[in-house]
């Protein structure tokens, strides 16, 4: 069982995830911060997004999927005030490895895609933590501590009342 603490940074990792994925276009079919643990490694959360593939090029979609895997850990480090890489803490190994996944094809020197992924984490921070863009974050990390999951509806409900 996860502590109080513990429960409000899973929600805004998740918050994180779910709000990049609907501002950048995607839509997200579910986040919850007590996932099933059926189908894979023990996490904490999860967010299932569903991109509409007919109206991205594979740079496009690689460079979103990129953004919404790194945005969890930078809501994360926003909520708490811990500056960490996103590729050194252990919870958030999944989100680095994807984000490192997708940018192989971008970038190919590993060095310069280490590079480029900490660009956008600090870019991600940036636009994250201006408003009205961090309190979208807040609300849909608050509406998931007081339900544990919201569907697709809700989701875009609430990111909507602080995004046009």
């Amino acid at each position: 069982m996860l502590g109080e603490q513990s429960v409000e940074l899973t929600a805004y990792h998740e918050a994180g995830h779910a709000f990049m994925a609907i501002y950048l276009g995607a839509k997200v079919r579910s986040v919850t911060i007590e996932p099933d643990n059926d189908d894979g490694p023990r996490r904490f959360g999860d967010t299932q997004i569903v991109w509409r593939m007919s109206r991205l090029t594979e740079r496009q979609y690689r460079e979103r999927a990129i953004q919404v895997s790194l945005a969890g850990p930078v809501a994360e480090m926003l909520y708490s005030g811990d500056p960490f890489h996103p590729g050194l803490v252990a919870e958030w190994a999944a989100d680095w490895k994807a984000a490192w996944a997708f940018a192989e094809q971008l970038v190919d020197n590993p060095r310069r895609r280490l590079e480029y992924l900490e660009q956008t984490t600090v870019e991600l921070r940036q636009m994250m933590d201006s408003e009205p863009n961090w309190s979208a974050i807040a609300d849909l990390a608050d509406n998931l501590m007081a339900h544990d999951t919201l569907e697709f509806e809700e989701v875009k409900e609430i990111v909507g009342e602080w995004i046009a």
